[in-house]
């Protein structure tokens, strides 16, 4: 079986929208290779352990007598190699002055405390991401709290679907190394200077919980991490350290958010994929994507349904053990955002369970 990354959605596969973009190169670069993609900005790809999603971008742009870092890679020893080869490289033996993370999933964040150790440089986030991503790193290793399985055997989990989240659960922290114990604080405006020019940060929600993006008009750039890729969608999904989130219609807000702060013309580099031209029509593609799925949802939950009886609606992939957790967590972001709208009610069943009917 094949198994999805966590950071990209099962409802949207690989779509044709793409064709829609221009994109600043045919073919990607390779994992450990790098390229400038404007003046100081260099884009390196790193390899992910996963089938589904196989490499992750990251960005290092010069900053006075060194560098600053977006996003780090996942925590493993191959991740590192490669890093070791960019110190005297790429970047020539000058220093990591500041590391970024856009948002705290492994990918993003496995490396950001050996490289701020490494370096004495500090760590830059939203409040949101760092004390999340602290907290689930906390877990590892620790049973499945009993709130976690009151929740999936509400949403419809048989036995063995609980005995397997439980087997599962913990391993969040195994992908990256301890982040430092304080971090600089990243909110929505102004960043400040980076090489000499000003640059913005943009925050969106929905895939996480405060998602920074990297700005810089007089570039015309956008480091946009997992907030704006070009072929996939992020994974939008409830957990059971919030139940009653509705990241789903964070989601569609902080979409025309960014289509509202940045220009077409924005070199958009994503932490998937392919640096591209085009965001607000990737952008537009995005927001109907989810409001079509929305529509097709409310019909049919005109019959009552469990979260876990409404898969073939959103998702054209298989569900199985390897993905069922995401499949679950997206199904009831989506009837969770129509209950906020209004569109269907929730009720328990008695058997305990939730089930969602149309309004």
């Amino acid at each position: 079986m094949t198994k999805t990354a966590p950071d990209e959605s099962l409802a949207a596969p690989k779509d044709n929208s793409s064709r829609l973009l221009k994109f600043i190169v045919d073919e990607a670069i390779t994992p450990g290779e790098t390229m400038e993609v404007a003046d100081g900005v260099y884009w390196l790809r790193f390899a992910l352990p996963m089938s589904g999603l196989n490499h992750i971008n990251l960005w290092a742009l010069k900053d006075k007598d060194g560098w600053m870092i977006v996003d780090t890679g996942i925590g493993n020893r191959d991740s590192k190699e490669i890093w070791e080869k960019h110190f005297f490289g790429l970047m020539g033996g000058r220093p990591i002055n500041r590391v970024l993370c856009t948002h705290l999933h492994p990918d993003h964040t496995g490396l950001a405390g050996w490289l701020c150790r490494k370096f004495d440089a500090p760590l830059l986030m939203t409040r949101g991401e760092y004390f999340l991503c602290r907290v689930l790193a906390a877990d590892t290793g620790n049973p499945a709290p009993r709130e976690g399985i009151k929740f999936y055997r509400k949403v419809g989990f048989n036995s063995d679907q609980i005995e397997r989240y439980k087997s599962k659960f913990g391993g969040f922290g195994k992908a990256i190394t301890p982040l430092p114990q304080s971090y600089d604080r990243l909110t929505d405006g102004e960043l400040g200077l980076i090489n000499g020019r000003t640059w913005r940060i943009i925050i969106g929600s929905g895939h996480s919980p405060e998602h920074a993006c990297l700005y810089c008009p007089e570039l015309k750039i956008c480091m946009t991490g997992d907030q704006l890729l070009p072929n996939i969608s992020s994974n939008v999904s409830v957990w059971p350290t919030e139940p009653e989130a509705n990241p789903l219609e964070n989601w569609i807000q902080s979409c025309h958010k960014l289509k509202e702060e940045l220009p077409e013309d924005t070199l958009i580099c994503p932490a998937h994929g392919v640096p591209f031209y085009g965001a607000h029509k990737r952008l537009d593609k995005l927001i109907s994507h989810h409001e079509k799925a929305l529509d097709r949802l409310y019909e049919y939950c005109k019959t009552p349904r469990l979260a876990t009886e409404v898969y073939s609606v959103l998702f054209r992939r298989e569900i199985n053990d390897y993905n069922r957790i995401m499949a679950v967590g997206e199904s009831i972001a989506h009837l969770n955002c129509l209950k906020g709208r209004g569109r269907v009610r929730r009720r328990l069943n008695d058997a305990g369970q939730f089930t969602y009917e149309s309004v």
